[in-house]
């Protein structure tokens, strides 16, 4: 059984397929939201981090949503490896109340990252000098950024609605807002499609920016007033780019996707759209990791961990099986590896045509 799926874009399985797979080849490193899905991803990111992308001079563009942008702000740390094993620990051995409020799955999603950035942490983010920090948050228009919760939850109602229609239509509700340790001379600034504001990372607001980008909807707080942003209400940035859709700004270079799966969705409320499809012209030069569906069939309940483990299984139950999958996703990266370190298997990479596989 081969535990790693790989899927290319025609400029990318042109070029892996010439050239094999190297670190210098690639100029961005794309993380989706998620939660705990991640999970089945954490041997590839050691790897990644600890090997891969080590010693990177030439700069690095990470683009992240939710927990992908925390996956993604443990790279520029000075111990990346250390920093991921600690979101996997901290993370799959959290534990609420019975009935958790909002306030408390927030302060602890707060507590958990300080203890992942550790004391200098958010200024190593921002001034690393080699890897480009952006981490994805949607700014509320109009009513979404009132404090009462009916009129959130009406908005949230309506966005999604309109959604149905045309994906066009969450810039009414929603400002794709990105912090960037780049600011405004991020290529993430200007986008087709759906537009983007960018915000420049800064310490004080490194912390802010990776909550926000993760605040779900009434399960997390949304954060208000982000220093250095426009002032309003900012939420998870996995409702305008879930799995994201759009050109990845790599030139002539290959975009790197470590992803838990092979369907790639646009936007959070596009989960139960089957028409709503990513263009596959956005995906040309990118290169996608995912596991298998053999791989993801041998692991316990035969399926990637999901925030629906909370409800399904106790905490010693949900722990065990968390620790065995992100034990397990080492296979995938041992793949990786080997391909990288030797070649073989490239020609199983396969044509990513976009479009939910």
């Amino acid at each position: 059984m081969s535990a790693l799926s790989i899927f290319a874009g025609p400029t990318a399985l042109q070029r892996i397929r010439q050239d094999g797979i190297q670190a210098q080849q690639f100029q961005a490193l794309v993380g989706a939201s998620g939660g705990p899905k991640w999970f089945v991803l954490y041997g590839l990111d050691r790897y990644l981090f600890g090997d891969f992308f080590t010693a990177r001079e030439t700069p690095l563009y990470t683009l992240g949503s939710s927990a992908g942008a925390w996956r993604l702000c443990c790279l520029p740390l000075a111990d990346p490896v250390a920093a991921i094993e600690r979101l996997a620990m901290l993370y799959s051995g959290e534990r609420y109340s019975n009935t958790p409020t909002v306030a408390e799955i927030t302060s602890k999603a707060r507590a958990m990252l300080r203890q992942v950035l550790g004391a200098d942490g958010a200024r190593q983010i921002v001034d690393h000098p080699s890897i480009k920090t952006h981490i994805v948050t949607a700014r509320c228009r109009g009513p979404g950024a009132l404090a009462a919760k009916p009129l959130q939850a009406g908005f949230l109602g309506l966005s999604a609605a309109a959604n149905v229609m045309s994906r066009h239509s969450l810039t009414w509700f929603f400002q794709r807002t990105v912090f960037s340790s780049m600011g405004a001379d991020s290529p993430w600034h200007r986008v087709p499609g759906l537009p983007a504001t960018a915000v420049r990372l800064r310490p004080s607001n490194v912390e802010d920016a990776m909550i926000a980008s993760g605040s779900i909807p009434f399960v997390l707080e949304g954060v208000r007033d982000i220093d250095g942003a426009p002032r309003g209400l900012y939420w998870d940035g996995g409702i305008i780019d879930y799995h994201f859709d759009q050109l990845f700004h790599a030139g002539s270079e290959l975009v790197l996707y470590p992803h838990f799966s092979p369907r790639v969705i646009p936007g959070w409320f596009d989960k139960h759209l089957p028409w709503r499809n990513i263009h596959p012209a956005n995906f040309h030069n990118v290169v996608l990791l995912t596991p298998s569906r053999e791989f993801v069939d041998s692991l316990p309940n035969r399926k990637i961990p999901d925030r629906q483990d909370f409800q399904a299984m106790d905490y010693e139950r949900r722990v065990a099986v968390w620790r065995e999958v992100l034990g397990r996703s080492e296979e995938l990266a041992a793949e990786f590896a080997e391909l990288v370190e030797t070649g073989r298997g490239v020609e199983r990479v396969q044509l990513f045509a976009g479009g939910r596989i």
